[in-house]
C-alpha cells in the first residue's frame, strides 16, 4: 500500500498531505486528551503502534510505486476510535518512510488517507454495525480488521488511477488494472490480519479485560442489560 516516494505528482502529494491534515490534527487532540485523562491506556496505545508498525512492515511488492501488506490499523480503531489511529498511523508511516525506506516524505499524506484515516474509519464503521446488532465481539473484530484492511487498497487504487489513469480508458479503466492486480495478493492478507487481530484481541480479553470494558470493548452487565432491552424496544 505504501506509495513510494516520488511517485505521485506534486499536485497530488500536496492534495492528499491537506486532506490528511484535518483528521492528524483532531487525532492529536484526541490522543493528548485520552493520555491525561487515562495515562493507564498509555501501555495498550504503545502495544497499539506497535502492532500497526509491525504488520505494516511486512511488504511484498504489487503495483509499481507501491507494495501489498497488512496495515493492523483495525485493532487500534475497535481500541481507541479511528481519530486516535490516524496518529498512530501517521507516526508509523514516517518512521517507516525515514528509517526503512518504505514509503516516503512526499507520498506521506496520501498514505497517511488511506491507511490512517479511511482504513480505520471503514474498520471502525463495520465493526460498531456488525456489536449494535449483536455480532459476537470476535467476528465483529475480524470483520473489522479485514475491512480497514481492505479498504486501505481501494483508497490506494483510486490515489495511483487518479495520478495515472489509463491512456485509452482513462480513470475507470486504471482503477480497474490497479484494483484487480492489488486483489491477488491483498484478499489473502485481509483475511490473515483479520485473524491475527483476533487472537491478539483473544489475549487482551484475558490480560487486560478492566481496560476493555472501561473503553467499551467488553460491556459490562449493566451496559449488556441496557443494550438488550433497547434492542427489544427497537423490535
Amino acid at each position: 500500500m505504501h506509495i513510494a516516494e516520488g511517485f505521485l505528482p506534486p499536485a497530488h502529494a500536496v492534495a492528499w498531505g491537506v486532506a490528511s491534515a484535518p483528521f492528524v490534527v483532531h487525532g492529536v487532540r484526541s490522543l493528548t486528551r485520552e493520555v491525561r485523562e487515562h495515562p493507564e491506556s498509555t501501555l495498550l496505545l504503545g502495544a497499539s503502534g506497535a502492532f500497526t508498525f509491525v504488520l505494516s512492515a511486512l511488504k511484498l511488492p504489487s503495483v509499481t510505486g507501491s507494495c501489498s501488506h497488512p496495515t493492523g490499523t483495525g485493532l487500534g480503531a475497535i481500541l481507541f476510535r479511528p481519530p486516535i489511529m490516524a496518529v498512530l498511523g501517521t507516526i508509523t508511516l514516517l518512521f517507516q518512510a525515514l528509517l526503512l525506506a518504505h514509503g516516503g516524505l512526499t507520498t506521506l499524506g496520501a498514505n497517511v488517507f488511506s491507511m490512517a484515516i479511511v482504513g480505520p474509519w471503514a474498520g471502525y464503521a463495520v465493526y460498531k454495525l456488525l456489536r449494535r446488532y449483536g455480532a459476537p465481539l470476535m467476528a465483529a473484530v475480524f470483520c473489522g480488521a479485514f475491512v480497514a484492511d481492505l479498504s486501505t487498497y481501494c483508497v490506494t487504487s483510486v490515489q495511483l488511477a487518479l495520478a495515472f489513469p489509463d491512456p485509452s480508458s482513462g480513470f475507470l479503466g486504471a482503477l480497474g488494472k490497479f484494483g484487480s492486480i492489488f486483489a491477488v495478493t491483498q484478499i489473502p492478507l485481509a483475511v490473515s490480519e483479520g485473524l491475527l487481530t483476533v487472537l491478539v484481541m483473544r489475549l487482551l480479553v484475558q490480560s487486560s479485560k478492566g481496560e476493555l470494558t472501561r473503553l467499551g470493548v467488553l460491556l459490562t452487565e449493566g451496559k449488556r442489560v441496557r443494550t438488550e432491552t433497547s434492542e427489544a424496544v427497537a423490535r
